[in-house]
C-alpha cells in the first residue's frame, strides 16, 4: 500500500469511491465532470501551476496488488477564497432578571466564516474492504490521514498558519440527519442530499442566502438534533481519533447542514509536522524488516510525492536503509532523502 498523488487517468477509480462514500460526503460528489475537474485541479496544484492560496493537493491511497485506489485523502491550501466557506459557532446567551431574580443561559447558533483562509485536511475515505482490526490492511486509514501531515510538513511555507478538518455529522438508521430535520429544513426549499450535493460541488452561495444573519436558539430544536451537534458519524469516528492524537480539537464550529464538529489546530503544533524529520536514503537487499513497523516515510517531491510504511528507523549516523521493494514504492534511489515519522510518537 502506498500514497500517491491523484493522477489525470484516475478518473474511473474516484468515481468509484466517490459511489462508495455515498450521502454526508460532502466533498466526494458522485459526479463525474466535478471528480475530472477536481482531479485536474490537483493535477495543476502539484505540477505548482495554480497560486499557493487556490490548490488542492489531492492523495490516493493504491493497492498494489490489485492496482485499485482503495482510498484517498486531500489537503485544500486555504478555504474561503473563491467561495465562501461557512460553519455555525456554536455560543452562549445570557438572560437575567433582577427583579425576578432569575437567570439564564441559552445555547445559540451564528452563521460564520471565520476560518476564510485557513488549510483544511479533507475527503478521508477509505474503502470498507480496507477497513477493520481483523483486516491485514488495519493501518491503511493511518496512512492516509498521516501521510497529509509528512506532505505538509515538507512543503510548510505552501501553507498558513492554521488548519482544520469537518467531520461527518449524526445520521441515523435512516440516513436521515437529525440536525438538518430540526434547522436546515426549514430554510432551504430542498431536501438533506440536494443541499449537499450542491455545496460539493463548490454552489455554496445560496447558504449565505437563505440562512438567517441573527442567533438561532438551540432551544428550539429537538433534543434528538441538539444531541447531535459536535457529534461524529459512527463510521467516522477513526479519523477523528486520528486527527486528536495529532492535536487537533473542537473549538465550537460545527458544520451547517449535519451539525458535525470541525476540528483545527496551528499546523506548527500538529505532532506530525513538529517531529518528522529528513534522514538521507540508502538501499540494501539485506535490510531487516520488522512484521509491524512504526515507521512511516514519504519522500521529499512534490510531484513525485509518495508515502508508505517501512521496516525501520534510521541508523546511529541518521542514515536510513531501505529494502529494493521499499525504495521501489516509494520510488527513491541512494542518496535521496525522505521524510520519516515515527508514530509512535504521535499515538
Amino acid at each position: 500500500m502506498r500514497i500517491r498523488p491523484i493522477a489525470r487517468d484516475d478518473i474511473e477509480g474516484l468515481q468509484a469511491l466517490s459511489q462508495q462514500a455515498g450521502v454526508g460526503f460532502t466533498s466526494l460528489p458522485d459526479n463525474r465532470e466535478f471528480l475530472a475537474g477536481k482531479i485536474e485541479a490537483a493535477a495543476r496544484a502539484f505540477e505548482e501551476r495554480t497560486p499557493v492560496d487556490d490548490r488542492l493537493y489531492f492523495f490516493v491511497l493504491e493497492d498494489e496488488t490489485t492496482g485499485e485506489l482503495a482510498g484517498c485523502s486531500a489537503i485544500v491550501g486555504q478555504v474561503g477564497r473563491e467561495v465562501p466557506f461557512y460553519h455555525y459557532r456554536l455560543g452562549t446567551l445570557a438572560h437575567s432578571s433582577v427583579q425576578l431574580d432569575l437567570h439564564r443561559t441559552i445555547d445559540t447558533l451564528f452563521l460564520s466564516s471565520d476560518h476564510t483562509g485557513d488549510a483544511e485536511v479533507c475527503s478521508l475515505f477509505l474503502r470498507p474492504e480496507y477497513r477493520g482490526e481483523a483486516n491485514k490492511h488495519l493501518r491503511s486509514g493511518a496512512l492516509l490521514s498521516k501521510a497529509r501531515w509528512l506532505f505538509i510538513a515538507q512543503f510548510r511555507d505552501r501553507f498558513p498558519a492554521k488548519v482544520l478538518a469537518e467531520m461527518r455529522g449524526v445520521f441515523d438508521e435512516h440516513n436521515r440527519s437529525p440536525f438538518w430535520d430540526s434547522l436546515g429544513k426549514h430554510f432551504f426549499p430542498m431536501d438533506f442530499d440536494e443541499a449537499d450535493r450542491l455545496t460539493g460541488l463548490g454552489q455554496k452561495s445560496f447558504i449565505g442566502e437563505l440562512m438567517p444573519k441573527f442567533p438561532i436558539y438551540t432551544t428550539f430544536m429537538s433534543e434528538e438534533a441538539r444531541a447531535c451537534i459536535g457529534q461524529v458519524h459512527r463510521h467516522t469516528r477513526p479519523a477523528l481519533e486520528m486527527l486528536k492524537k495529532e492535536g487537533l480539537r473542537w473549538e465550537g464550529y460545527i458544520d451547517i447542514f449535519d451539525g458535525g464538529p470541525t476540528v483545527e489546530a496551528y499546523i506548527d503544533d500538529v505532532r506530525a509536522v513538529r517531529t518528522s524529520r529528513v534522514h538521507p536514503v540508502e538501499i540494501s537487499k539485506d535490510a531487516p524488516v520488522q512484521s509491524v513497523s512504526r515507521w512511516m516515510a514519504a519522500s521529499t517531491a512534490m510531484n513525485a510525492f509518495r508515502a508508505a510504511w517501512i521496516g525501520r528507523g534510521p541508523g546511529e549516523d541518521g542514515t536510513l536503509v531501505l529494502s529494493e521493494e521499499e525504495a521501489r514504492r516509494l520510488e527513491v534511489s541512494a542518496g535521496d532523502t525522505l521524510r520519516l515519522l515515527d508514530t509512535q510518537e504521535t499515538s
